[in-house]
């Protein structure tokens, strides 16, 4: 079996003195990477290679342990330099005949009936899409929907497939561009014949889409994304959610801010992407606030998607404390975050030294573990209790569902760690594996809807179980707090 490369973590220092060590260790790996490029499967222009159909015979599972232990962001460094040289060692060999990979599929001129899942559904292997972003800001969010993806199909593949077919993911870079998602989308679909979308990231990309989607019948499986759009009310019939949602986050936060920080609402602020996603995380606060009582409008602090523009809200933050003055109703004493990584831990860096006594909280698509890495730069001042609701539980713990996925990690991916972005993402492609699996051998969309909408009580070791029906498309609607310690470890905490 191969040992391929996952979604790379954000490295911010060079690491000079570990390539020496490091070399031994990626060399011993270099066979088996060649091997890996030489395999994989096509992928359109900006996509990203596609995971094997089932592991390499003759080769045992890699080992569990990780040469990264230590320094961790160093050492990433100099294994992603190393392991960019193996790919392109992978590409000279392939090229100069060492190794062929197999042919794509054939293409079509012209867009097939149903989007192709006619034609998908009888090729030899099942495809889904995965727009994210690959490049820009946000990238790490793709890497690592990827990497949890990839490695629930891997594990399904080397049990045989689903009803005897391979699992594939085509992952494609939108950059978190909704301008760019539709034009991907339907690539995906009439050239690479994907059977439906899994994964996928973003709440303004997924409405981009959403007409195209359901017009053509296609499976939009697990995005990540808690808005609303998503998550109507019956349900888009192919449109499938595992997480909760924004608004159930936010009013878990607003609920804990004010029942157990005893925060006055109209003390409260949000702070939000400008946005669908900002937007419904925005709404779900303000209905907490509604329900307990509070007269007083939220104030609504935003920002530009793919920016760190955050001083316009700290600016807004500091014209209330002055005219509120300290003590007095409406002075600021908590923000509640609807923020990716970069522009939560900007807003975060800027309040903690304009008010350091303000409580911070964010909601789970902050890309938690990415979070938590930009916070540890800036020191423990800025890190220790920040709190974010989570729609998944520990993946460093203990419970069922997380040791699977550890362990899963170390089989195919052992460079990479578990992280709560991935986790979700492997859990997702699980539940949708099981519905794959209830469709049977010849699948099409009606189907694996029919498939779905059958899993009641299904228990993955997550506390709930899943559950799905014609008039439910929310897998589970739990949501689980945590909060940094000074260290950047993330705890947890009772929201209630």
């Amino acid at each position: 079996m191969p040992i391929r490369q996952g979604g790379p973590r954000r490295a911010r220092a060079r690491a000079p003195k570990f390539l020496c060590a490091i070399a031994g260790f990626v060399a011993a790996l270099a066979i088996p990477a060649v091997e890996a490029r030489a395999q994989s499967a096509f992928v359109i222009p900006g996509a990203a290679p596609l995971s094997p159909a089932r592991p390499l015979p003759g080769r045992p599972a890699p080992a569990a342990s990780d040469p990264c232990a230590d320094q961790p962001e160093a050492c990433r460094a100099a294994l992603r330099k190393l392991s960019e040289g193996l790919r392109a060692a992978g590409d000279v060999q392939a090229q100069a005949g060492g190794a062929q990979a197999p042919a794509g599929p054939p293409r079509a001129d012209t867009a097939p009936a149903y989007g192709g899942l006619r034609e998908a559904a009888g090729a030899a292997d099942l495809r889904f899409g995965m727009i994210v972003p690959l490049s820009g800001a946000n990238k790490e969010f793709g890497s690592e929907l990827k990497l949890g993806a990839e490695t629930a199909f891997d594990v399904a593949n080397e049990a045989g497939g689903v009803n005897g077919r391979p699992l594939r993911i085509v992952a494609a870079d939108d950059g978190y561009d909704p301008r760019r998602t539709p034009d991907i989308a339907k690539a995906l679909v009439d050239k690479d014949k994907v059977f439906g979308f899994l994964c996928n990231f973003g709440s303004a990309t997924s409405e981009s889409i959403l007409p195209y989607v359901l017009e053509r019948k296609l499976i939009f499986f697990g995005a990540f994304s808690g808005a609303g759009l998503l998550r109507q009310q019956p349900p888009d019939r192919y449109v499938f959610n595992f997480r909760a949602s924004y608004a159930e986050e936010t009013e878990a936060a607003a609920r804990y801010l004010v029942k157990v920080r005893r925060i006055d609402p109209s003390d409260i602020a949000v702070f939000a992407q400008d946005d669908a996603f900002g937007e419904a995380g925005f709404a779900g606060a303000e209905k907490a606030m509604r329900a307990m009582g509070s007269p007083e409008p939220l104030l609504h602090l935003r920002y530009e998607r793919n920016t760190i523009d955050v001083g316009a809200a700290i600016d807004e933050i500091r014209k209330r404390q002055k005219a509120k003055g300290k003590g007095n109703a409406g002075h600021i004493r908590a923000v509640i975050m609807v923020a990716t990584y970069r522009a939560a831990a900007k807003f975060v860096e800027k309040a903690r030294e304009a008010f350091p006594d303000v409580i911070l909280t964010n909601v789970s698509a902050v890309g938690s573990n990415t979070f938590a890495d930009e916070l540890k730069l800036l020191g423990a001042r800025y890190i220790k209790g920040v709190v974010v609701t989570q729609v998944v539980p520990d993946p460093d713990g203990h419970s069922s569902i997380a040791l699977e996925y550890k362990a899963a990690l170390a089989r195919y991916f052992p460079l990479e760690h578990a992280d709560y972005v991935s986790f979700e993402a492997y859990i997702s492609a699980k539940v949708l594996i099981d519905g794959l699996k209830k469709a049977g051998a010849a699948p099409d969309s009606d189907k694996v809807v029919a498939g779905l909408e059958s899993i009641r009580g299904l228990d993955l070791g997550l506390g709930p179980t899943v559950n799905y029906s014609a008039s439910e498309h929310q897998a589970v609607h739990k949501v689980w707090g945590t909060q940094l310690d000074d260290s950047g470890r993330f705890r947890p905490i009772d929201l209630e």
